[in-house]
């Protein structure tokens, strides 16, 4: 069973023998908290802790769980020379293996040494170590370790994992305590390890707020710009923790919050107060809706673009879309953009016309998003029911004199540097002022971000 949970941070400065006295002073809240959690737990005497770090290796395709029998590590790049040896609880770790394959989520058992493709180091990094150097050894030896990178999955998929820890908790008779272990928002001031925005203290009350209030399902209401904006690294485990406790009623409690350097840091408390109904089905079920909904509603470009990938990954023949014969006449440069989970998937166009028509020019730069962006992997379909399309035509660019006369919600820029090219489509997520729109662009092209441009502005009709 699941018998508790907490949100801890892992800033290593705040870990005595590394943070200097001032700065274990201006986080003395969090270690305080760090503190009661240590003393939550001891009370429950917990098995086996289920750590989840967003600083473990990561696959694209699948969950990884480590499968060393001993789980080692230490802070010494931090300056701390003090060494951890835990010992792996593996029946647990298979048995949520087990579950999770049974139930289509790709989850797999693997040596530290296989996951880092022979690269070595240390198994534990500072997302486990720096919570686990709280914890006071009386009631922590003997306790057994589980470690599970987080990753980039639709939350919904996340959080049925952390439900199925709790499964396989049950299904090996352990009390099982989880943590996940993240930060908040990573530009709370300047001099923070991303450059500050504002968007991350309200990233930060909101989910402090929803998490005093154990308002679960809120969760999957957050806006992903603002999600975007805070850089953060604690909100998948959070969503995975949640998941630990899905079929109980959670008494929930934030001890503490502060971001003294720049990056927030909140402590929180989740403990089982008795049964509930899951979410799980439900959650799904809105997700399907969603995109039900949205490609009832499509443009006949969309349709197209969309159905012109289905066939190519299908290997069948395109089918008819209603609609497209005005765009039959009109040549035009197209960027076709696919999104998977709110995440890009594959993005691919033309500045300038190079078919004869703009629906030629979707079709060929659709097939291009899908399978050419060498960003990403080609589609593949078990993916196609998840995607998510839209469609840019752009008007004819024009030159213009300074970044002035920009404006990153209205109009796309083009970068030139002699035979380098870069472009940046306008009204895009995350993307607010006229300098991170430069700033992209020039990325795109392999342009130095002190290097002279030749700037263009262009408007676009898009469709989704």
């Amino acid at each position: 069973m699941i018998c508790g949970g907490a949100l801890l941070p892992h800033p290593p400065i705040m870990v005595d023998g590394i943070g200097k006295p001032d700065d274990l002073s201006k986080v003395r809240q969090t270690r305080e908290a760090v503190g009661e959690i240590d003393r939550i737990f001891a009370e429950l005497r917990p098995d086996t802790l289920v750590i989840l770090t967003p600083h473990g290796t990561v696959y694209s395709d699948a969950i990884i769980i480590y499968e060393d029998s001993k789980l080692t590590g230490s802070l010494r790049r931090f300056g701390l020379s003090r060494s951890f040896c835990w010992e792996n609880d593996l029946e647990l770790a298979e048995a949520i293996t087990k579950i999770s394959n049974e139930a289509g989520l790709p989850v797999h058992l693997l040596d530290y040494d296989v996951v880092s493709q022979g690269r070595g180091g240390e198994v534990l990094d500072h997302g486990v170590l720096v919570p686990l150097s709280f914890f006071d050894p009386d009631w922590v030896t003997g306790v057994k370790l589980v470690v599970i990178p987080t990753r980039f999955l639709p939350f919904e998929e996340l959080y049925r994992f952390g439900k199925i820890i709790d499964e396989a908790a049950e299904a090996v008779d352990r009390r099982v305590a989880v943590i996940a272990s993240g930060d908040l928002s990573h530009c709370l001031q300047d001099g923070a390890p991303v450059r500050y925005n504002p968007k991350g203290a309200e990233f930060d009350r909101q989910v402090v707020n929803l998490l005093n209030n154990a308002a679960v399902e809120d969760f999957f209401n957050f806006d992903p710009v603002l999600l975007e904006q805070a850089a953060e690294c604690g909100f998948r485990s959070i969503i995975m923790l949640l998941g630990a406790f899905d079929s109980c009623l959670i008494k929930s409690k934030v001890h503490s919050y502060e971001g003294p350097f720049g990056v927030g840091y909140a402590v929180a408390s989740l403990l089982p107060q008795g049964p509930k109904a899951g979410l799980i089905e439900k959650l799904f079920n809105r997700r399907r809706q969603q995109i039900e909904t949205r490609r009832e509603h499509e443009s006949p470009l969309v349709s197209y673009a969309r159905g012109v990938v289905e066939s190519y990954v299908k290997k069948l023949p395109v089918s008819e879309v209603a609609g497209l014969e005005q765009y039959k006449q009109e040549r035009a440069g197209v960027f076709v953009s696919i999104k998977k989970y709110g995440q890009l998937r594959g993005c691919i166009g033309t500045i300038e016309p190079t078919q004869e028509n703009v629906v030629l020019e979707v079709r060929q730069n659709a097939i291009s998003a899908a399978t050419r962006d060498p960003r990403f992997d080609p589609v593949t379909e078990d993916e196609l029911t998840e995607l998510i399309y839209s469609v840019d035509i752009l008007k004819p660019p024009e030159k213009i004199s300074g970044i002035a006369e920009l404006d990153p919600k209205h109009y796309g820029v083009i970068v030139t540097q002699g035979k380098r090219r870069g472009l940046l489509l306008p009204n895009l997520e995350g993307i607010d002022t006229r300098e991170e729109q430069v700033a992209i662009a020039k990325r795109k092209a392999g342009i130095s971000q002190d290097d002279d441009v030749e700037l263009e502005r262009f408007e676009v009709i898009r469709y989704q």
